[in-house]
């Protein structure tokens, strides 16, 4: 069967890419909270899947199939991560139009991979239940590449939507986000290609049934006594933050919420001090460390005169340990090579930062060694293994106010959720705007503030020693049965 509408096609495609953003956070809250009770959206992207999958069937030449994956991307991408818009014209300085070009070309290229996907299915497809084989493996593929490539970017990669209470949220600790979203895409075509084959459900029950029971698995071990953890919230406005005269107002937030939220370890968020960590008077140090240690951020200075997005630990006796941002975000934090000329538009402060070195040692902190890691550095699963079996607690450290009150901070939230299924160990997040939380070993979150509100969570945290599956292969048993499912669809057709 063909596509006899070839622009009606085209709409499918963009509204199934648009459909499938509300498998993400926040959209369970949003219908939770208008219908008696709960309402399941992590079939969503499962759902979009397995409707694309149709389309790319029916295309009859690699040109429409391009077009399809190209339109599904646009949807998804333009709805889930337009708040890039936010960050460059409110925030960035940038004039309104540019901002909205920029955006727009930036999501047209997250798009491309889609297009990639569907060019390679259109050229290689044959029986429709081993389609559903080469769907999975290369839209696995074509995400990871997408999360890789120019130092990549995986946010809304399928197997985010699957956090809990997804039962495919168990593969996450075995398989990685990436094979997550391999499994919700062949689920998706295995739905859609054998609506009357027994095998094909029986199947999706196993991948369902599997998930459940790997949720239930504890692949690591409480190690030591929980700590109690305050993780503090300024809550203080972009607009202000890097204002020299609003300095204070920084300081003054921070010492006040340490003061009133005693705990063994003080959480502060990226670049909560606009300074340069050999600027914070020690009075300030002091204030901080003043019922235990402390981890915040701050920029630091480096021998050869540049500085580094960095997370300082420090004990009451203020000895310093630092840990620099090692995965920089292109643009935000330093300017590809070719494109300086960026920053005639945008007005970005600190945009020129040293990435750390690759693998830095975790830091010993009351009593439990911690992996920071810095903004959307979480976002990359394999880079946070380094710090394994070492560190026992994972502490994401964040300023999502350059996003504004948009889907970033609950999507970037989600993600934190992964992270701790992938490596079993408790995921810390200290935000200057939100989302502020405590993510279990399970991926449950276990506590969290709202957004845009000046406050702190104290909460009990269980370091936690050990290693899932994921944190001893990392990416490479997703992308094994990636390939494995392509190359076994292929023989298949040979044969």
């Amino acid at each position: 069967m063909t596509l006899r509408r070839p622009a009606v096609a085209l709409l499918a495609a963009f509204a199934l890419g648009a459909f499938c953003v509300l498998g993400f956070a926040p959209f369970d809250a949003y219908l939770a909270a208008y219908f008696p009770a709960y309402f399941a959206v992590w079939p969503a992207p499962t759902l979009a899947l397995g409707g694309l999958f149709l389309l790319w069937r029916r295309a009859a030449t690699m040109r429409q199939a391009l077009l399809l994956g190209l339109a599904w991307g646009a949807g998804c991408f333009l709805f889930g991560v337009s708040w890039v818009y936010v960050s460059l014209s409110q925030f960035g300085g940038m004039a309104p139009p540019a901002a909205a070009a920029a955006t727009l070309l930036f999501c047209l290229y997250l798009a491309l991979f889609p297009a990639l996907a569907a060019g390679l299915f259109q050229r290689w497809r044959g029986n429709s239940l081993r389609d559903a084989l080469l769907f999975a493996g290369l839209w696995t593929l074509t995400e990871w590449l997408r999360g890789s490539l120019f130092t990549g970017f995986p946010w809304l990669a399928i197997g985010y939507s699957q956090s809990p209470p997804s039962p495919l949220a168990g593969w996450a600790s075995v398989l990685g986000v990436y094979g997550v979203g391999f499994i919700v895409a062949l689920a998706g075509a295995l739905l859609a290609a054998g609506r009357r084959r027994p095998a094909a459900w029986a199947a999706i029950l196993l991948l369902l049934g599997a998930g459940g029971l790997l949720r239930r698995m504890d692949w690591t071990q409480p190690v030591g006594a929980p700590i109690t953890v305050s993780l503090l919230q300024g809550n203080v406005p972009q607009s202000l933050k890097w204002d020299p005269k609003r300095l204070p107002l920084s300081v003054d937030t921070y010492l006040r919420l340490a003061s009133e939220h005693p705990a063994t370890l003080t959480v502060l968020p990226e670049t909560a001090l606009p300074l340069y960590f050999n600027e914070v008077p020690r009075d300030v140090l002091r204030g901080l460390t003043r019922h235990g240690d402390a981890l915040f951020g701050v920029a630091v200075a480096t021998t050869d005169g540049g500085y580094t997005n960095g997370a300082v630990t420090l004990t009451p006796d203020l000895v310093a340990k630092a840990y620099a941002k090692r995965h920089l975000v292109p643009f935000g934090e330093y300017p590809p090579p070719g494109f300086a000329w960026f920053f005639r538009f945008a007005h970005i402060p600190m945009s020129n930062f040293t990435a750390g070195p690759p693998r830095q040692e975790a830091l010993a902190v009351a009593g439990q060694r911690i992996a920071p890691n810095i903004c959307y550095e979480d976002l990359f699963g394999e880079e946070l293994l380094g710090a394994l079996p070492t560190a026992t607690l994972l502490v994401n450290l964040s300023n999502t106010a350059w996003f504004g009150d948009s889907l970033a901070q609950p999507q970037h939230l989600q993600i934190a959720q992964l992270r701790a299924i992938e490596t079993g160990r408790v995921m810390l997040r200290a935000t200057n705007t939100g989302m502020t939380a405590m993510v279990a070993a399970n991926g449950v979150i276990a506590a969290a503030l709202p957004p845009f509100v000046t406050a702190a969570l104290v909460v009990q945290a269980q370091g936690r020693s050990g290693l899932t599956p994921y944190a001893r292969w990392g990416n490479l048993l997703a992308l094994l049965l990636a390939v494995g499912a392509c190359m076994t669809a292929l023989r298949r057709r040979r044969n």
